[in-house]
């Protein structure tokens, strides 16, 4: 398939942020509420942590590590400015004097030092970036010592009638939903694409050694339809 560039991705994102959420939870059948929670619930967050969600979208990430955590600082860096905009809204009205920050900045320049951060997170947007590896890279240098960071990301299930039922779904009946209700049919044509496009969860980890992480391991979710990384800085 022919790659999307990066200012593509952010005016496409940009179109369909109101309807973000509740295409989100109607396609995935509320299932992504659950990967986003496992996620912040392996990452063993302390009572003050400090953790990053990259391509934070509208926030949902942020708001379940203030729900678990409502001591913890949440950051949310996005490259856009519609998305950032829902998730402040979001933020404010659950959490009365949240620990939390938006930035618009991406994760191949995150405005962010070295070893400040105790976890960092990204939930369905590594495979938007177009140099992973320098993403991780950059994921692993935010890092604090013993740090963790954890990569949420669809996938295809593995051969069976699960997955001839799944690309059915994907390829043929998820576009007509989502360009419906966004009116931006390209937008969930490019999702099946980029998610069939992406590595093996084998292959996605090889990534993330070759990133300069250990102790990595990945869980498959819902009958493999998303997998859930996680990797620690020694």
């Amino acid at each position: 398939m022919t790659k999307m560039q990066p200012p593509s991705i952010r005016t496409m994102f940009d179109s369909i942020a109101p309807k973000y959420d509740f295409l989100n939870r109607l396609l995935s059948l509320r299932r992504d509420v659950y990967w986003r929670r496992e996620m912040v619930r392996v990452l063993g967050l302390t009572d003050h942590a400090v953790v990053l969600d990259v391509a934070c979208g509208t926030g949902d990430v942020m708001l379940e590590v203030l729900r678990e955590k409502p001591g913890a600082a949440a950051y949310g860096i996005d490259f856009s400015g519609n998305m950032l905009g829902i998730a402040r809204s979001k933020i404010r009205a659950v959490q009365a004097s949240p620990r939390f920050a938006l930035i618009a900045a991406d994760a191949l320049d995150p405005p962010f030092a070295p070893d400040t951060m105790d976890a960092v997170t990204i939930a369905f947007g590594i495979r938007n970036i177009h140099d992973r590896k320098r993403a991780l890279e950059n994921f692993r240098e935010m890092l604090k010592p013993g740090g963790v960071a954890a990569v949420l990301e669809l996938n295809t299930p593995p051969e069976g009638i699960l997955r001839s039922l799944y690309l059915l779904y994907f390829k043929k009946i998820l576009p007509g939903i989502g360009g419906f209700f966004s009116k931006n049919t390209g937008a969930y044509q490019y999702l099946p694409d980029s998610v069939l496009d992406f590595p093996t969860p084998a292959g996605f980890a090889r990534l993330m050694r070759e990133a300069g992480f250990a102790d990595i391991a990945w869980k498959s979710l819902s009958a493999g339809i998303a997998t859930l990384y996680i990797g620690k800085k020694r």
